[in-house]
């Protein structure tokens, strides 16, 4: 279960601490001429220690790619790639090697292998994603020049939360604050709770909004590979997330049907729907309008303050946590969040293609 996709494939490999992160994505198609400095970039957003509000860990997370490429090209052939683990203080874990941490995967690892590497989470790190944001950087490339593209942002810390929709706000300020949010004055009272509430050694949660524009209609393989699925799917299997809503979510039991439909018109010769109230799928099916969803993320489980648990032996203790860790994970999950979308979307553009 370390591979992700049906046609556009990523397997991904490694762990916290060992040597380093990596991943073959296989199904690329062929010819297409990336550009590196994007991939950097996207993986740059992604990384460690990049403001103060964020782990601290100093990683360059530069990829390094070992096939599937010529002259700049993908070739069609197996993408791998790797990226070197420089700055791992597996020391500050040591307290941890007997002990659970609430809330962690570490029990749950440790009674389903019978072993566990303690070291960051292993491979339950988040650190993993990286694998992911390669693979979405170049899907993110493939889709753009069918004019697909896809914007993530914080919309909640917290309680503090933004009140429109993606439609009311300048999507291009996001990367203009540390928090990832548009609302610059919203980004000013996140980023002073995240500040407070790590000087306690707490964790915050919080909420990733994301939208897909230029999504033809066509896109969805029912019954069973329904796009709304698969974009769940995706998104459960970032580190911290706890729920996923696509268009008017759980918003929408609170109306008749009469309404939230999405009703249809003739728009100089062209079918559309004079509202989106279903996110831009209908059916598991895209129909072309926007994509937009909403993704959950809990609070980081490792705090460094003292918390009751148990050790691997049972005995109860308790365990007060080292290490560098992120007090809200949000900031740096936009770009996963925006890497699960791509690949999900190129994906299902491959399958799309396969009926026609």
């Amino acid at each position: 279960m370390n591979t992700f996709g049906n046609l556009f494939r990523l397997t991904s490999f490694g762990e916290s601490h060992g040597m380093g992160i990596g991943g073959v994505i296989d199904g690329c198609p062929a010819g297409i001429e990336l550009d590196m400095d994007f991939i950097q970039q996207e993986l740059d957003r992604r990384r460690p220690g990049q403001s103060s509000i964020t782990t601290p860990r100093k990683e360059a997370d530069k990829v390094h790619f070992l096939s599937g490429l010529y002259e700049g090209k993908t070739t069609g052939t197996p993408i791998g790639f790797i990226i070197w683990n420089d700055n791992q203080h597996s020391s500050d874990y040591d307290n941890m090697e007997k002990v659970f941490r609430p809330s962690h995967a570490d029990f749950t690892y440790q009674t389903k292998y019978g072993i566990r590497d303690h070291r960051g989470g292993g491979r339950s790190s988040a650190r993993e994603t990286i694998a992911r944001c390669v693979a979405g950087a170049i899907a993110k490339q493939i889709l753009k020049e069918h004019g697909i593209t896809i914007q993530a942002y914080t919309s909640q810390v917290g309680n503090i939360k933004l009140d429109g929709s993606y439609q009311d706000y300048d999507l291009t300020l996001t990367e203009t604050n540390a928090v990832r949010c548009p609302d610059t004055e919203k980004a000013e009272e996140m980023q002073k709770l995240i500040a407070e509430v790590k000087s306690k050694g707490d964790t915050l949660g919080g909420i990733i909004s994301c939208v897909a524009k230029g999504v033809p209609v066509g896109l969805g393989e029912p019954v069973f590979g329904k796009l709304h699925a698969a974009l769940g799917g995706a998104m459960l299997s970032i580190n911290a997330v706890k729920g996923f809503e696509y268009g008017d979510g759980f918003s929408s039991t609170l109306y008749r049907g009469s309404e939230r439909n999405d009703r249809f018109y003739n728009d100089n010769g062209h079918i559309n729907t004079r509202t989106n109230y279903s996110g831009g799928i209908q059916g598991g099916i895209s129909n072309g309008q926007d994509i937009y969803f909403r993704v959950a993320f809990k609070p980081v489980a490792t705090v460094l303050m003292e918390q009751q648990t148990v050790n691997t032996d049972g005995e109860d203790t308790v365990l007060k946590a080292r290490g560098r860790h992120d007090p809200c994970v949000l900031p740096r999950a936009v770009p996963i969040v925006e890497a699960m979308t791509a690949m999900v979307l190129l994906d299902y553009w491959l399958l799309q293609k396969t009926h026609r």
